[in-house]
């Protein structure tokens, strides 16, 4: 039996090279187990079903939970999701696989009654939320590359800083250069940033919040990414243990995003419904981007990025 998270014939061509790739050194299952493994992790990520109650389809939940630590311990998903992302943005014809810009935000995710033992902490408006932050980087096709799951008590510089440094490890940076960050990071602490990676560091935010709304241009797509993975069940809360695991699931999210888009699909797009079709509207006419008002714009890299002393 199949089921609409499935991978297609055309999908699994895409992901499948790159899982076994960083799978090859590693223990784990083998080649025909690796695609019906995968289907269950995408299906448990779109509906939230626990591993206990996986169909047997999927074989053994045993198994399938067996091959997720494995790949999520050996760091397995992030490759893939970099990978993937570079080839939609060729899919959209943009000039290279890698971005020259991305915009990173957070989300506060409340964390489950038994869920983040190990490293959950009280976070968000006066520490009021006990529980984790997802922060992701995205670039302009609206899609996301990189993903990290923190306590709720990191602060916005210090997500944003581990986030960065995930990036310099999967080689994402060659091209990038420039990062926006909203008025959660401050001045200093942008600053500081660039010099660190030497990559310009821009924060973006309202003065004074409009009414109505109104959308930033080239910053909008973060918020309407962390709007597309909300709809996956399993990030309805942090219902995890680890860090390792919670951010292997917001990499999964991310990895559903990217191949239930049009790009990747053959299904027909649904006309659009007339509040869908005022959002756009709004987001074709959105503000031009301005930095936060009073920032220095100070841009001066003095440290090399592959200073191990930068990390301390």
């Amino acid at each position: 039996m199949s089921y609409p998270s499935d991978l297609t014939d055309a999908q699994w061509k895409l992901v499948g090279p790159l899982l076994l790739a960083d799978a090859e050194h590693r223990r784990g299952p083998k080649v025909r187990d690796a695609r019906k493994r995968f289907d269950a992790l995408l299906y448990m990520t779109h509906t939230g079903c626990q591993r206990r109650f996986l169909p047997d389809d999927f074989g053994t939940w045993a198994s399938v939970w067996g091959s997720f630590n494995r790949w999520s311990k050996a760091g397995v998903f992030g490759p893939v999701l970099l990978g993937l992302h570079g080839q939609t943005r060729l899919a959209l014809n943009r000039a290279e696989a890698l971005p020259s810009l991305v915009v990173i935000d957070a989300q506060l995710a409340r964390g489950a009654t038994n869920g983040g033992g190990s490293f959950h902490g009280q976070g968000g408006p006066w520490g009021a939320t006990k529980g984790a932050k997802r922060f992701i980087a995205v670039d302009v096709t609206g899609f996301p590359l990189a993903g990290i799951v923190v306590s709720a008590n990191t602060s916005e510089v210090a997500g944003v800083e581990q986030l960065m440094w995930k990036l310099a490890d999967l080689n994402a940076v060659s091209r990038l250069s420039k990062v926006r960050v909203d008025k959660g990071t401050h001045a200093g602490s942008a600053v500081k940033l660039s010099r660190i990676f030497g990559i310009e560091f821009e924060r973006y935010g309202w003065a004074t919040h409009p009414k109505p709304f109104k959308p930033i241009a080239r910053a909008w797509q973060v918020e309407a990414a962390h709007g597309m993975l909300g709809r996956s069940r399993r990030l309805s809360k942090s219902f995890e243990q680890t860090e390792t695991s919670a951010t292997a699931w917001l990499e999964l999210a991310c990895i559903h995003v990217i191949l239930s888009d049009k790009v990747w699909t053959n299904r027909p797009t649904r006309p659009r419904t007339p509040a869908e079709q005022a959002a756009m509207d709004a987001r074709k006419n959105a503000e031009p981007f301005q930095p936060v008002p009073g920032d220095l714009g100070i841009y001066e890299p003095t440290l090399a990025l592959s200073s191990t002393a930068a990390r301390t």
